[in-house]
């Protein structure tokens, strides 16, 4: 049995690793999740949609120079950016219907104060 040199097996595993396919389908997703955040009324206020949004943009750019891995790795942050603004979108919309509830429950308790 034949082995390697040193060397040469590091330049193979290096090589191996070096070819990242284009990560297409992260930017369909991450697309997908911009769009699902502007649809929930994600606006500019939320910060996380203009991060969301600059990182896809920079994600298609470094697939257009060919780099794979940088593409990949912001097509994620994009992604996760704008599910973080979907959910402060909820968050606020779940707060707004509390508050509102609060607001009646206080206006009920003064009606029955005021009939006693």
């Amino acid at each position: 049995m034949q082995f390697l040199p040193a060397p040469v097996l590091v330049l193979l595993i290096i090589s191996g690793c070096a070819s990242d396919p284009a990560p297409v389908e992260q930017l369909r997703l991450s697309e997908q999740a911009v769009v699902q955040a502007r649809s929930m009324d994600a606006s500019e206020a939320y910060e996380e949609l203009v991060l969301a949004e600059k990182k896809l943009s920079a994600a298609r750019a470094a697939l257009e120079a060919g780099d794979n891995r940088q593409a990949r790795m912001l097509a994620e942050q994009a992604e996760l950016d704008a599910r973080l603004a979907e959910a402060r979108v909820l968050k606020d919309k779940r707060q707004a219907q509390i508050d509102d509830l609060n607001r009646r429950i206080q206006r009920l308790r003064q009606q029955l104060g005021e009939q006693r």
